[in-house]
């Protein structure tokens, strides 16, 4: 299966990513990622709605969107940028310090909180990006964590 990025523009009102998640759940279309903001406009919000299926589904959540009254545009974006952000405390022991340390720098990540015997740490970047830096956190422990979903903006 696919996956692809929705860009859903919405009036900023109540009730409107309740309305839009229900469609998901009644047609049991999954959501693989949600991120919702306010536009450059005050009174329209974007989602950015990350699916996966195959293009007959994809055409079908679009057109389910567009009938719904607060739904203002639906795009299917192809050409994007995409980023992910990440907030992760990680170690074990002040020995894990080191590690997690080079590990940060590797990937330009912001040490935000130090704690006796951990790190927190911020990232933003393509979503293959912080799976990798993720995945040279695990040995030295991930405490918490958490990832924003991914953000994007189609390009003119």
């Amino acid at each position: 299966m696919q996956e692809y990025v929705l860009s859903v523009k919405v009036a900023n009102k109540e009730g409107v990513l309740l309305r839009v998640s229900s469609l998901f759940s009644r047609r049991c279309f999954s959501i693989k990622s949600l991120n919702a903001a306010e536009t450059e406009i005050p009174d329209v919000s974007r989602l950015t709605i990350v699916v996966a299926g195959d293009i007959r589904v994809l055409e079908q959540i679009k057109n389910q969107l567009m009938k719904l009254h607060d739904v203002l545009e639906v795009k299917i974006l192809t050409d994007a940028v995409c980023r992910e952000h990440i907030i992760v405390r990680a170690g074990r022991s002040i020995e894990d310090r080191r590690g997690i340390i080079e590990v940060a720098n590797l990937f330009r990540a912001k040490s935000v909180d130090i704690a006796e015997d951990s790190i927190m740490l911020e990232l933003t970047g393509k979503p293959e990006k912080i799976d990798s830096f993720i995945s040279l956190l695990k040995p030295f422990g991930i405490v918490k964590m958490v990832r924003s979903g991914i953000t994007a903006l189609e390009r003119d």
